[in-house]
C-alpha cells in the first residue's frame, strides 16, 4: 500500500530494497504519527513525512532487533529507501504466513506469541499492524515484518493496538488453522507485570 519491496544485492549477498512511495498518503502517516512522543514537532510536509515515515521502520527494527525480536535486520535508510536482511533462500523471498501453513500451528502460534511479548515488554513497542500479511513463514519460523506502524507503549490508546494485534493473530490460527486460541488471554500474557 505504501512501499515496494524488491530484492538486490549488496556485496553479493540478496537484501530487500522497501521504496516508500512519494504518492503514498501522507495525510494518514502524519495523523499516526503526530500524537507519537517520539515525533513531537514533525513538519507537516509531504516529503518530510514519507522520509520520517521510513526512518521510524529502521529505528523500530533497530529496537526490536536489539531485544532480539525476530524481524528482519535494517542495512540502511536514506530518504525514502529503507535496505533490510533478505528473508528468504536464493532470492526467493520467505512466504507470508497467509499464504504458507506452519507445520506445527500451535508451535508456530506460541512462538509468535512470545516474540509479541518481547517486543511489548523488551523493545517497548507495538507492532500496530500485525497479522498473517506482516509475518513471514521462514522454513516454519516466525519473522515479523513491516515496522513503520509500531509505536511506543506511551502513545495514545496503544493497548488498542495491542489488543487488535493479537487478535488478528489468534482469529488467523482459530479460524484458518483449526487451533482455540483466546485473544484476551494472550493479552493478559503479554501484558502481565511478571
Amino acid at each position: 500500500k505504501e512501499a515496494n519491496v524488491f530484492s538486490a544485492t549488496k556485496d553479493g549477498e540478496a537484501v530487500a530494497v522497501k521504496i516508500y512511495r512519494t504518492s503514498a498518503n501522507f495525510k494518514r502517516m502524519y495523523e499516526y504519527m503526530a500524537p507519537d512522543p517520539r515525533f513531537t514537532g514533525l513538519k507537516k510536509t509531504k516529503m518530510n513525512i514519507i522520509i520520517t515515515w521510513a526512518k521510524k521502520e529502521y529505528r523500530n527494527l533497530l529496537r526490536a532487533r536489539a531485544a532480539r525480536v525476530r524481524v528482519p535486520t535494517p542495512i540502511a535508510v536514506t530518504q525514502n529507501v529503507l535496505v533490510l536482511e533478505f528473508i528468504g533462500t536464493n532470492f526467493q523471498a520467505a512466504p507470508q504466513l497467509i499464504k504458507s501453513d506452519p507445520t506445527d500451528p500451535q508451535d508456530f502460534f506460541n512462538r509468535i506469541m512470545k516474540e509479541v511479548k518481547i517486543l511489548y515488554k523488551e523493545a517497548r513497542l507495538i507492532h500496530s499492524d500485525l497479522s498473517a500479511f506482516n509475518i513471514l513463514n521462514f522454513n516454519d519460523d516466525p519473522v515479523i515484518i513491516d515496522f513503520s506502524h509500531a509505536v511506543d507503549p506511551n502513545y495514545p490508546d496503544s493497548l488498542r493496538y495491542l489488543k487488535r494485534d493479537i487478535a488478528n493473530v489468534c482469529n488467523h490460527f482459530n479460524n484458518k488453522l483449526g487451533l482455540n486460541t483466546n485473544a484476551e488471554e494472550e493479552f493478559r500474557k503479554c501484558t502481565d507485570k511478571n
